[in-house]
């Protein structure tokens, strides 16, 4: 039962500290639209995103207003579209992607997620043409994002699909150079990619969800900043625990004001209520950091030694806070490290103190991993495919969610600053140690195999 008392001491959080409900994400089964006929597939997507998420908009305005909290994005995920297009080759993906942008434009949807395959263990033909659509369907669209999701620690890593996309990203960033290689924001690369996860560009509706489900996706890291700052304050020496213990409690009124306002949304949508991420999900902002959270606990350079020790324990508080808040958690929910929208992660990066290969060793203690990075233009793409690797053999081998968000600027070169602009942020190009050195290795092609689970005598 969600108490009042948390909740209104919660509202002082919404208002002062920059907590918000970043997503409110709508989540749609599109498997009853297939249809040989890419002219009535396009029509039937339409035809349900408008009857099933025509009023999701309204929903969250009438929420966001009579609690005063406000909801950021509102979103939409649907099933992998490799799914309901088999047979159709890359233009008929292209079409749907086009579809789903314009639909999304109709309704008022800020990103729709779900242009997606699942190729963890193989590549099925339309998985292929679909990897094979994302250039040209993300390039040309404003509203869709895509996830592949190459690696998982049942099935292994599937270094096929990891070259086959990382050509993609250099492709997609080719053909947005005007743009920084923006397009490549719009695209991620995951190990075990969850189901009902509410934040872009990782969204999609999984085949285990129903027809119908709304996602929370709930942030604040100025409030946890500033518990632990005031904490601090008024105590003076404060023992790691302590400060663990005060990130719980924090997140804990938090995830009950968050489900709070997606039961809200799910009923006035007729649709199920599925789960809340409480993802700490920074933005350029002031007082909107992970990398704020850092340094107040102590971290002075965040990537100096301390930081992944420090984002672990950080990282753990927040998941166990929201699980015993409720029980529905689900999704990524930690804490998020994307370098450009992070102003203290962007700055420690521009001081050469945060460096991919610590990025890495951080994403093996928190949600995600190497999130909005900015790579040289030229980077080889076997380069692109062994940095995915490197970082689906940590989800892989730790039983986690990891992910790639890696964006080869166009013509920019290491130490260089790109804008992308809004809360995408800024950053420098990070440099890449050897970049030519792992080619022989991802040239073999094949799969990793999956780790052994267990060996019992």
């Amino acid at each position: 039962m969600l108490r009042t008392d948390d909740i209104m001491d919660t509202l002082r959080m919404f208002r002062q500290e920059n907590l918000d409900v970043r997503s409110v994400t709508l989540g749609l089964n599109l498997l009853d639209c297939a249809d040989p006929s890419v002219e009535s597939l396009c029509k039937k997507i339409k035809h349900k995103i408008n009857r099933m998420a025509g009023g999701l908009v309204d929903a969250c305005e009438r929420a966001g207003q009579k609690y005063g909290i406000p909801v950021v994005n509102k979103r939409l995920a649907v099933t992998p579209v490799s799914a309901i297009a088999a047979g159709g080759g890359p233009d008929t993906f292209c079409r749907i992607a086009h579809t789903l942008d314009a639909t999304c434009e109709d309704v008022g949807i800020d990103f729709v997620g779900g242009f997606s395959a699942l190729v963890q263990k193989g590549l099925t033909d339309a998985d292929r043409d679909l990897i094979n659509a994302i250039p040209e369907a993300l390039a040309e669209t404003s509203h869709v994002c895509g996830c592949v999701n190459v690696a998982g620690t049942h099935a292994g890593i599937n270094i096929d699909a990891v070259s086959l996309v990382a050509g993609k990203i250099k492709d997609l960033a080719a053909r947005t150079s005007d743009n920084e290689g923006f397009g490549c924001a719009k695209l991620s690369v995951f190990a075990n990619i969850p189901e009902d996860n509410p934040f872009m560009a990782g969204a999609m509706t999984g085949f285990g969800e129903p027809d119908s489900v709304v996602n929370i996706g709930v942030s604040g890291p100025g409030v946890v900043k500033t518990a632990i700052e005031r904490m601090l304050n008024e105590r003076g020496d404060v023992k790691l625990g302590e400060i663990a213990e005060q990130i719980k409690r924090t997140c804990f009124k938090v995830t009950r004001v968050g489900e709070l306002i997606g039961r809200e949304v799910a009923d006035s949508v007729n649709a199920h209520f599925g789960i809340v991420d409480l993802s700490l999900a920074p933005t350029p902002r002031v007082n909107d950091s992970v990398g704020e959270i850092l340094m107040a606990m102590g971290i002075q350079k965040v990537g100096s030694p301390g930081t992944t020790a420090a984002l672990a324990m950080l990282n753990d508080a927040v998941k166990k806070g929201g699980l015993f808040a409720s029980s529905s958690v689900g999704g990524l929910s930690g804490a998020f490290i994307p370098v450009s929208e992070d102003k203290v992660l962007a700055d420690a990066a521009a001081a050469g103190h945060l460096s991919i290969e610590k990025l890495e060793a951080m994403t093996s203690v928190c949600s995600v991993g190497l999130d909005m990075v900015a790579v040289p233009g030229d980077i080889p793409t076997q380069t692109i495919a062994a940095i995915i690797a490197d970082e689906m053999a940590i989800g892989v081998i730790n039983r986690k969610t990891t992910s790639v968000r890696l964006i080869p600027v166009p013509g920019r070169r290491a130490g260089e600053k790109v804008v992308f602009g809004g809360l995408f942020g800024e950053s420098i190009v990070l440099p890449v140690t050897a970049p030519d050195s792992a080619l022989g290795f991802i040239n073999h092609g094949g799969r990793i195999p999956a780790p052994l689970q267990a060996l019992n005598n």
